[in-house]
């Protein structure tokens, strides 16, 4: 039912709720300067890093929530969803309010859970997933799976630099080359970051392109163009998880994703759990050399990514990085359910801005009263459903298939068969 009074007062706690996300800049907060990775290696790898960092007061924010809060009422999923929205955001104002403290773990954990919170089938957690990743990977590591070049910054910048051109037309974001940068690779709506000096695979551009631009990016824009709904603009902790689950669902279903690519997000849960467990920074740091084959800047960064925000001794990770496996299986599960069910219709929904799969309805009720705008950016496997929507029902069917049968049927098959070496 179309109401005038009601469209505004949507549109009108929508506002409200961009309004109270702006200063909650999560990753922003909690990042590290360059220069601790110098001391680190500089201290022979020795001392733990001494990060500072600048708690957000939360008041300005816990106040616009408030009002948001007291103007979304009604019984119905819209103002459920916008409900969890000032959840989400009034929790990440009081996370990075407590920066630097085990208070930020609780948070974190109460946002993005931790590795052994149940996915949504109630039954597996992502440490599991992590776990059998690491397990079927290894054989991996030992075979040739095809050759491997490697590129320079310069390079990578040239070939997404035309992708996100051909993609995006004028609204395409600006690719530099930096000489501070935490990571190998930053992306941000207006433009993506490279640092000076990092070499990258052909599959590091590929996920790059897919992951951050046709992605995180462009719901970005599309949730930019959402002008009766802001808050569909803002990249806030109660979207991450889809957020991220989606990306890494890019990867797969646009053929980027590699096993070393897997396996960093696996190796990202297991070092959660070990700090969890009381490994302090050194701990994971030497335990990701093991993983990263003695790639120092790589082992580094990764145990950044798990410490920062939290405190370095131990019991107080940051958990954002569970989202990427809890996320793509919850993202895999509904693109499944969705086709089998017959509601093809709803896939779409989840590129109009930043948002999280339990929004879906709500926003099936905001694209009814028109509130809700199409997005403007689709990745090419998104924009034409036809492989999607084939792969999907193959996929969904899958579940029904007992796969320890058909595992020990060809165990039983290749048991004798000797392994098979083409040069």
């Amino acid at each position: 039912m179309r109401s005038p009074g009601r469209a505004d007062r949507i549109r009108q706690v929508a506002k409200l709720l961009r309004d109270a996300e702006r200063p909650v800049r999560i990753l922003r907060t909690v990042a590290w300067p360059a220069r601790l990775r110098d001391e680190f290696f500089a201290s022979g790898e020795s001392a733990l890093p001494r990060p500072q960092y600048e708690p957000l007061d939360p008041s300005a924010t816990l106040a616009l929530v408030a009002e948001a809060r007291r103007l979304a009422t009604a019984d119905d999923d819209i103002d459920e969803w916008l409900r969890r929205q000032a959840w989400a955001i009034e929790l990440g104002a009081r996370m990075l309010a407590a920066v630097g403290t085990r208070e930020f773990t609780a948070l974190s954990i109460e946002l993005y859970g931790e590795p052994s919170s149940f996915l949504n089938d109630q039954a597996s957690t992502s440490l599991d997933l992590a776990r059998a990743f690491e397990h079927t990977l290894s054989d991996a590591n030992t075979m040739n799976l095809g050759p491997e070049t490697e590129h320079t910054a310069e390079e990578i910048a040239q070939r997404v630099g035309k992708a996100v051109v051909r993609f995006f037309g004028p609204r395409a974001p600006e690719v530099h080359i930096v000489d501070e940068l935490s990571a190998n690779a930053l992306a941000q709506t207006g433009d993506i970051k490279l640092r000076r000096g990092a070499r990258f695979t052909d599959r590091d551009a590929a996920q790059l392109v897919q992951h951050e631009a046709f992605i995180h990016i462009a719901t970005s824009l599309n949730g930019r163009d959402q002008i009766d709904l802001p808050i569909l603009g803002a990249g806030h902790p109660g979207t991450t998880r889809t957020q991220e689950g989606l990306a890494v669902f890019a990867e797969f279903i646009s053929g980027a994703i590699d096993p070393d690519r897997l396996g960093r997000l696996a190796d990202r849960v297991l070092a959660i759990q070990m700090a969890q467990d009381g490994a302090d920074f050194l701990d994971v740091y030497r335990w990701f050399l093991t993983q990263t084959a003695g790639n120092k800047d790589q082992a580094f960064e990764n145990t950044r990514r798990v410490f920062r925000g939290g405190t370095l001794t131990g019991g107080a990770p940051f958990t954002k990085d569970v989202v990427y496996l809890d996320g793509l299986l919850r993202v895999h599960n509904f693109l499944r359910a969705a086709v089998l069910s017959g509601r093809s219709d709803c896939l779409r929904l989840l590129f109009a801005g930043k948002l999280e799969i339990e929004d879906v309805p709500a926003l099936c009720h905001l694209s009814e009263i028109g509130l809700l705008r199409p997005p403007t950016f689709l990745p090419p496997w998104a924009h034409d459903l036809r492989f999607l929507v084939a792969y999907l029902a193959y996929s969904g069917f899958l579940n029904s298939v007992d796969l320890g049968k058909i595992r020990a049927h060809y165990d039983a098959l290749l048991a004798d068969a000797p392994p098979v070496h083409f040069d």
